[in-house]
Formats: structure tokens, sequence, C-alpha cells
């Protein structure tokens, strides 16, 4: 008789893997490949669902092996999901003294509740065992009787991410749901301690995944019903398979290898994103980068963002913090994405910088902050495009720089005043050069609903989709940009039915606000656009628009 187990996901989220719904991490997929080679059934849950439900867990169909994945080493705010707490894994482990219980995952290195405060690394009460190293490796040499430690090694974790790849069916946003690949782990600056705060550099020097075994995989998440894919799981995908040093040359040949046997592998997919791109690989090997990037944009969709580890705008803070790459060369790179991908397939530019920034770190000055202001605005004023800004506040983990050597608290006031300043006078005049009006954003997902709906696209950071019309949840649709906020902008379902929308969905009509728009319900129905501009005038956005 064949014995089930219960994998609780409880989202992770690391510089180099996310796995936050509506994004699976590749841990959970390979424990997956793990229990079925051992004989199990594996089911799946996420922390979620057992939020919603803790029977899910607790009760009686919980089988007979419960394998828990979780941990931040980044922290971040979150719209698909909510990543467990400490307080709920310990929870959880004491609820489940029976049956055997395992934790898993970058818990292991430490937990803090959110940003601006260190990760303590302690026990993790409540579970029988608490694998080290790679889950699907510790778990693998647990059930053999060994030792519940292991580093990952792709000679073993590629048959299981093919033989575990379906339990992507049991999530519960599938088929909305975005596989996470891993190509790589580790550190090409692990040798020179890379950067201060980050956990990378734990898994040691890269380990380069091959094109077979990411096919195969690919092969198998597509079997099972997978559309969506982001290559997230690097460090700096331009490295991918590159020789040794501190900053490999790109070899663009290998990735064009990899984008077009991924898309043999699932010839009908809808997404294929990438995540960390190394600005200093970029601007230490421009050509080759240039090239490699190419490649990208010839293999990948459209809507793309290379997520740039930029931390800071102040020549100090990077040398007090061994950080990748100065900002004149992370300028110069964001300039050559601009360059490379900016170009717009179907209203959406293809590939496009998005900057990170981390507060807190040793060398922090007020004066950091003006730099990264000024930093801002030159990208403004150089008419160039970033698809989104994110600022951190430092989490430091033991083991790294950063957990002895940081500002964190000195600098409180300054680091609220350089977010609002960039969410007010960066970020909106941003998105309204990245999304003009009249932007049609394909295959929006709702994943909030109510009035407004709020959803996204299946992406790498997606934008936030405000709709103003009470939609459920997993309703897809078109959608057309209409207006901005800092971090989201509002759409009308396209095309815009002008004769039925609600009054207060037509105020939302560029150029009509609330007043035209009770005008237009009076005056409906409208039998062409020339007897709507007769009212209205000009909107923008015409070309979606039917009567």
């Amino acid at each position: 008789m064949t014995s089930s187990a219960l994998i609780i996901d409880g989202y992770v989220d690391e510089p180099a893997c996310l796995g936050v719904a509506p994004y699976i991490s590749p841990y959970v997929r390979e424990v997956a490949g793990v229990l079925a080679n051992h004989g199990y059934a594996p089911c799946y849950v996420t922390i979620d669902q057992v939020r919603a439900d803790p029977a899910l867990a607790t009760g009686s169909g919980r089988g007979d092996l419960v394998v828990m994945i979780a941990g931040l080493t980044v922290p971040g705010a979150y719209i698909g999901g909510k990543p467990a707490t400490l307080t709920e894994v310990q929870q959880l482990g004491t609820l489940l003294r029976k049956p055997t219980t395992a934790i898993g995952g970058p818990i292991a290195f430490g937990y803090a509740p959110g940003g601006g405060r260190k990760a303590i690394r302690q026990a993790i009460g409540g579970f029988d065992v608490t694998l080290s190293g790679s889950p699907a490796v510790a778990l693998d040499s647990w059930l053999s009787g060994g030792e519940p430690a292991g580093a990952g090694d792709y000679s073993l974790t590629d048959p299981w991410s093919v033989a575990g790849a379906g339990i992507i069916r049991e999530h519960p946003a599938f088929p909305y749901v975005m596989c996470e690949l891993e190509t790589a782990t580790g550190c090409s600056r692990a040798t020179v301690g890379g950067c201060s705060f980050c956990t990378e550099p734990f898994y040691g020097l890269p380990h380069y995944r091959s094109i077979e075994g990411i096919a195969e995989e690919v092969a198998a998440l597509h079997a099972a019903g997978a559309r969506h894919f982001r290559l997230g799981r690097q460090p700096d995908l331009l490295a991918y398979q590159s020789p040794g040093g501190e900053f490999p040359v790109p070899r663009p040949e290998v990735l064009d290898d990899l984008f077009s046997t991924i898309r043999r592998m699932a010839p009908d997919l809808a997404t294929l994103h990438i995540d960390n791109i190394n600005p200093g690989t970029i601007a230490r090997h421009e050509d080759a980068a240039r090239a490699a990037l190419e490649a990208i944009v010839a293999g990948h969709t459209p809507g793309d963002i290379a997520a740039f580890g930029m931390e800071t705008a102040d020549p100090a803070v990077v040398a007090a913090n061994n950080l990748k790459a100065m900002p004149d060369d992370v300028f110069r790179a964001i300039e050559i994405v601009n360059d490379v991908g900016g170009k717009r397939t179907g209203g959406i530019p293809e590939l496009l910088p998005g900057l990170n920034f981390i507060v807190g770190l040793a060398g922090e000055k007020p004066a950091t902050f003006d730099a990264n202001e000024a930093f801002l605005q030159r990208i403004l004023d150089a008419g160039l495009l970033v698809r989104r800004v994110n600022i951190r506040q430092l989490m430091p983990f033991e083991g790294t720089a950063a957990y002895g050597e940081n500002t964190l608290g000195k600098h409180d006031a300054r680091f609220r005043a350089f977010k609002e300043w960039t969410r007010t006078h960066f970020d909106e005049p941003m998105l309204r050069r990245v999304f003009p009006a009249g932007t049609v954003l394909r295959d929006v997902v709702i994943e909030v609903p109510g009035k407004p709906s709020f959803g996204r696209q299946m992406g790498s950071y997606p934008i936030l989709v405000g709709i103003p019309l009470p939609l459920p949840a997993k309703t897809v649709l078109d959608a057309v940009v209409v207006d901005w906020g800092m971090r989201s902008v509002t759409a009308l379902p396209c095309p815009v039915e002008v004769n039925t929308l609600p009054v207060a969905a037509l105020r939302w009509i560029p150029g009509v606000g609330k007043k035209r728009a009770a005008t237009i319900a009076a005056r409906r129905p409208f039998r062409s656009l020339e007897e709507f501009r007769e009212v209205v005038g000009e909107t923008g956005i015409e070309g979606v628009m039917r009567f």
C-alpha cells in the first residue's frame, strides 16, 4: 500500500529564488519528486490554504509524513500570498506531532519578521527534523537512513524535478502558476565575500545546471499544464555556464540555446521571463552582454524585467559593502538594456531594468539618500525606462558581513523621505512613460476581487492593475490603461464597452470624470465613435472602444 505525504508550502523568497504565490519554487517540486521516489503519494497545500482551513494540515488526511518548506532571506511585499511566519511554522510543528515531520528551506539560515531587523538563527521547534542544505537532497538522505543534510547536486535533483512536476496541478492558482526554474546556485563573487548582505554566497561558487536538465523539467511541467516560466533561480543569468572569475564573460550562444530549447519543450508557453542580471557584468563586458541580452529578447516573451541589484548610488557604500557595481556602471547597464529591450511589442516594452535599493548598509549617511534621489532623477532626465524600483530595509543574516556592520535604525526618517520621494517623483512619472494611456495589458488575472478588483499579468514583477468593477477571482481579461498611481495603474476591460459600462467605470475614461460620465450615461446608447466624440472629445483610447 502506498504511503501518503503532505508538502506544506510556507513560501520562500531569497535573492535568487522566489516561491510566493503565484510563483512555485523549485524546492517543493524537487521534494515532491523525492517523496514519489521513496514510495509516497505526495499532496500539496500552501500556507494560505492552511490558514483558511487548518484541517488541511492537521486533519486525518494529512498523510504519514509532512514536509514543510519555508523561509525568507529578503524582505518583500506580496499580493498573491503571505509567507509563513516563524510563529506559524512553530505552531504547525507542534500540532503535527504525528505523523513524522520535517522542515527545510532558507528558514534554516535564520528568521526576521521583516526588513530593518537582524535574522536570528534558531532551532525550529515542533518538527522532528530540520533539513539542512538542499531540502530535496537532505530529505532523500534522511529517508534513506542518513543525516538530514546535503548540498545541491543536479545529478540527483534533475530527476526529482521531473518526477515532482505534476504537483503544480494542486496549487490553488493553477493553471496561473509561475514555475520558477533553476539555472544555477552560488555566487561568482563568493571567493571575495560577495555583497555584504547576500545569502547566495552560502551556496559557494556557482554550480550551473545543464540545458538538458532544464529541458527535461520544462517538458514535464508543460505536460502537467504549466504555461508560465521564469528563469529566476540564479544570481546572474548573463553568467550562465560561463567560466570562472568574479565577473564571468557572458556566452550569448549558450543563452540562445537555452531559450530555444525551452521553447521546443513548451511550444505553446505563454510566459518566459527572467530575473537577476548583474549590472556589473554588463558594464565590464558590454559587447558580450549586449549580444546575450539580444539572445534573451529573441527567446523570451515581452514585458520582461532584468532585476538589477544596485543597492545604493553612493560610491562609498558600494566600496564598504563589496557591492557589484558603481553608480555609473549601473547607469550604463540601464542604457544598454533600454537599447536592446526598450522596443515595444504589442505596446509593451520587451525587456526593462528593475532597480533594487537596500537601506541600512554599512557606511550609509544622509548624503547617501541624496545620491539615490539624484541617480533616479538622472534616469528621468535621460528619458530612459525603468520598470520598477524596490526599496528594502536591510535584513542581515548571521554569516554575512552586514550582520556585524550596518546602519540599521540610524537614518529612519531620511529613509522614509527617500521612499516617499521615489514613489511621488519617480514611480508615477515612470509608470506614465512605460504604460502610456491606451496601453493594452493582455491576460490580466484577477487576484483580489472587489470594487475595485486587482489583478496582474503573469510575469516577472508584473504591474498591479486596478479595475473599477467587481470581478471574481481568477477572471482573465484584457485591460487598457487609463490612469496611474505610484505603484499601480488603473485600467478598463478591453474592448471598452461604452454603452454598458457602469457610470463609476465610465469616469475613468481619459478626459471624462464624474460629471461627464453622468452625461454619457444619459445619452447612451451611442451608435458610433463620432457620436461619442461629440460629447467627450478625444480620449486617447478610441482604438479600443466598442459601441
